[in-house]
C-alpha cells in the first residue's frame, strides 16, 4: 500500500514539475559537461506578460544536468536574471490590471519543493515597471534575485492615433480603462 502511495505521489510531482509557465526557449550555454544526461547550462527563455502589450521579458537561469535530471530529481541553483524590453511600437496596458503586483512566470526548480518565479509590480507615480525574480522553496527560500525596470520613457513617443476614449499616452505607452481582469 505504501509503495502504490509513493509512486501516486511522486508521479503527480513529476506532473506537477511539466505545469510550467508558458515560455519560448530562445537557447543554452553549457557550463558542466556530464558523462551521461545533460550537461549543466544556462537557460535563455523569453516570455510575455498577458497584460502588458508589447513588453517581452527574458530570464536566464541555471540548471543542473546529469543522471538526476534525467529521472526528474535534480534541484536548480537558486541563480537567474531578468531583463525585460519593448517589443512592439507602443506598449499597451490598464493601470487598473496591473495595479498590484502579480507573479507572471512561475517554473519548478526541483521535483516538488523549489520554484523560480517572477513578479511584475507598477509604479504609477513614474509610470514605469519592475520585473523580479527569485526563487523560494517550501522550507526557506533565496535572497538571490534579479530585477529589470522598465520605463513608459524609455522608448519612442506612442502615436496618440487609435487611441480609446479614456486611454491616455505617455511616452511609449498607451494606458487604457480596460476593467481588471
Amino acid at each position: 500500500m505504501n509503495l502504490k502511495l509513493i509512486s501516486a505521489c511522486l508521479l503527480a510531482a513529476v506532473a506537477l514539475a511539466a505545469c510550467d509557465s508558458q515560455a519560448d526557449k530562445i537557447g543554452n550555454a553549457s557550463t558542466v559537461f556530464h558523462l551521461l544526461g545533460k550537461n549543466d547550462r544556462i537557460e535563455i527563455e523569453g516570455f510575455d506578460d498577458e497584460d502588458v502589450q508589447g513588453l517581452t521579458c527574458y530570464l536566464s537561469y541555471a540548471k543542473k544536468g546529469g543522471l538526476k535530471e534525467t529521472v526528474n530529481l535534480e534541484e536548480d541553483a537558486s541563480d537567474a536574471s531578468v531583463a525585460c524590453v519593448q517589443t512592439a511600437p507602443a506598449v499597451r496596458f490598464s493601470e487598473r490590471a496591473v495595479a498590484k503586483p502579480k507573479q507572471v512566470f512561475k517554473r519548478s526548480s526541483s521535483l516538488v519543493f523549489k520554484s523560480m518565479q517572477v513578479m511584475r509590480y507598477y509604479d504609477a507615480k513614474r509610470k514605469s515597471f519592475a520585473y523580479m525574480v527569485y526563487s523560494d522553496k517550501v522550507i526557506q527560500g533565496s535572497p538571490k534575485n534579479s530585477l529589470s525596470a522598465w520605463s513608459c520613457y524609455s522608448g519612442a513617443a506612442a502615436s496618440a492615433e487609435g487611441v480609446s476614449s479614456g486611454g491616455q499616452v505617455y511616452g511609449s505607452c498607451i494606458i487604457g480603462t480596460a476593467p481588471q481582469k
